[in-house]
């Protein structure tokens, strides 16, 4: 039996392409939903499984942070998916560095392991399992807090059963372009589900940016972002501004009384939304995982994407000192692997 665990849609999204990938007459699929608490993303998530359920999929939703509140909570997720981890001869895992999956996997070690896209955790993750080191997102800072202490017990088990051994296969299923750590294979995602679903879109003049959420992890700062924003439009004739589902609606407003942009929240992954149209014949990114699977997903359609560098003076000055180096290695990967273009604010 397959069992996947995901937390945001875009994981749900890259779920649904490995199993469309996958062979016909493969086990069935449950889809475990662990929803976080902001409404943007259990929007998007609550939509994603509709889809899901449309594809013959059994989708379980379980609020591992709402607590008794929203009727859920860690401990009664992990009474309620004990029967299902104990037998699940596979699992698909959308986030390795998520803490509660970490937890899950630790107490029901899978014998085959799956990790899908989730945006460039997924290159961070190849990486580190390459290099021994234990699993921690890139834009966390050097140090390590009283809470990060004291789940290292639980994070240095994870890492175990998020790699490969003796009884455990893993497969890492990404469009972005990772080198396969000693073990592990990699299969690549063409978007091919959402090229069947959806599309192709009708394409608009102008241009379409992308936002990012470099501010929200305290990466950027604000000020900079907004004046690089303003600038991209200006200088590109950018009509809309695609927001990420983890960008404030602080921030939002001033970009949008800044610049006039009108601000799409989106309803669904990017990659669907883009593919569904109407979209701009050319599309504008900052260094961010879309830079990568757009291509993907628009393939064939005409529309140029366009990847726009994060200049160092824009960097908080307690910005993680692995920032910059991450950050220009996701804009040269993107524009090796699929030929797009540099600009400048």
């Amino acid at each position: 039996m397959n069992t996947a665990l995901a937390e945001s849609p875009v994981q749900v999204l890259n779920v649904l392409e490995w199993a469309y990938a996958r062979p016909e007459g493969s086990e069935p699929l449950t889809l475990v939903v662990l929803p976080p608490t902001d409404p943007m993303s259990r929007g998007q998530l609550r939509r994603m499984a509709r889809l899901a359920r449309d594809e013959g999929v059994t989708v379980r939703w379980h609020e591992a942070r709402g607590g008794a509140g929203r009727g859920g909570g860690p401990a009664r997720t992990l009474r309620d998916l004990a029967p299902l981890l104990r037998g699940a001869g596979h699992v698909l895992v959308g986030d390795p560095f998520s803490r509660y999956v970490q937890l899950l996997l630790g107490v029901f070690p899978p014998r085959r392991v799956t990790v899908v896209d989730d945006g460039t955790a997924t290159m961070e993750y190849a990486a580190q399992l390459s290099r021994g080191e234990r699993l921690v997102r890139w834009h966390r800072r050097g140090g390590r807090s009283p809470r990060e202490l004291a789940l290292a017990p639980v994070t240095a088990l994870a890492r175990r059963r998020l790699a490969p051994g003796r009884h455990r296969t893993v497969e890492i299923f990404t469009a972005l372009p990772v080198e396969a750590p000693e073990g592990t294979v990699v299969s690549g995602n063409r978007f091919d589900w959402t090229r069947a679903r959806f599309g192709p879109p009708r394409l608009t003049g102008g241009a379409d940016l992308v936002g990012t959420s470099l501010v929200e992890t305290g990466v950027v700062d604000p000020d900079r972002y907004v004046e690089a924003v303003a600038a991209l439009a200006a200088a590109h004739g950018v009509r809309r501004y695609f927001a990420h589902r983890r960008e404030s609606v602080t921030k939002l407003h001033r970009i949008a009384t800044t610049t006039g942009l009108e601000i799409v929240r989106p309803e669904l992954p990017l990659e669907v939304i883009a593919r569904r149209g109407p979209i701009a014949r050319t599309v504008l990114s900052f260094p961010s995982t879309v830079v990568h699977t757009l291509p993907a997903a628009l393939a064939g359609t005409g529309v140029a994407i366009t990847v726009c560098d994060v200049a160092p003076e824009w960097l908080r000055a307690g910005a993680p000192p692995r920032a910059r180096g991450f950050l220009a290695a996701v804009t040269e990967t993107a524009r090796s692997a699929h030929g797009l273009s540099l600009t400048g604010a």
